[in-house]
């Protein structure tokens, strides 16, 4: 039962979420059109950040259970495009809310499994020093972090498969040209 109440709060909420901001959501409309009572909120839930944050999260671990291998970095980011064009009105509320620092530390967790799932399959067992492996990492998480920025600034309004798709082809390589850079600067020098 506690399974059925906790899907019953969150699919409530969503579908608020998606007729209004979070600012007008109080956790008395929930309990109302969920048919429960208050402390059965409480029972599962501190407040709507709490849940706001376990809806991000399973989401989050929803597409890294359906991308536990990633071959293109592009196929990740279309997939998390997918999900907040499908959620786009959801998403734009909790984006333009005072909980947008929960949104954003999703996402970020998500720009960094994508790029730590990608480079592994892109080292194929090719040991990097730490220090570069960050580096490159922590690079491509901000690329990507930057550009689902962007276009949530912008309401969602431009046709961001298209970018993901121009970027992905810009960069091809990229990443394993700074691998290879790395391999190379830890070896010796030859003399000549």
């Amino acid at each position: 039962m506690s399974n059925l109440t906790k899907t019953a709060i969150k699919q409530t909420f969503l579908e608020l979420l998606d007729q209004m901001p979070i600012s007008q959501i109080s956790v008395k409309m929930i309990v109302e059109a969920c048919g429960i009572n208050r402390n059965s909120f409480y029972y599962h839930y501190k407040d709507l950040p709490d849940l706001i944050d376990e809806i991000i999260k399973e989401e989050a671990d929803r597409i890294m259970r359906e991308y536990p291998a990633i071959e293109t970095v592009e196929t990740a980011l279309m997939a998390a495009v997918d999900f907040a064009s499908q959620n786009r009105r959801a998403i734009l509320h909790v984006y333009h809310s005072v909980n947008r620092d929960i949104f954003e530390r999703y996402l970020w967790g998500v720009c960094e499994y994508v790029i730590q799932a990608y480079g592994t399959s892109v080292l194929k067992g090719r040991e990097l020093p730490e220090q570069d492996r960050e580096v490159i990492s922590h690079f491509y998480q901000c690329e990507c972090f930057g550009l689902v920025i962007d276009w949530l600034n912008c309401r969602m309004e431009p046709d961001i498969q298209k970018d993901i798709s121009r970027f992905c082809e810009l960069h091809h390589g990229m990443i394993e040209e700074m691998i290879e850079r790395s391999l190379k600067s830890k070896m010796p020098l030859k003399e000549s």
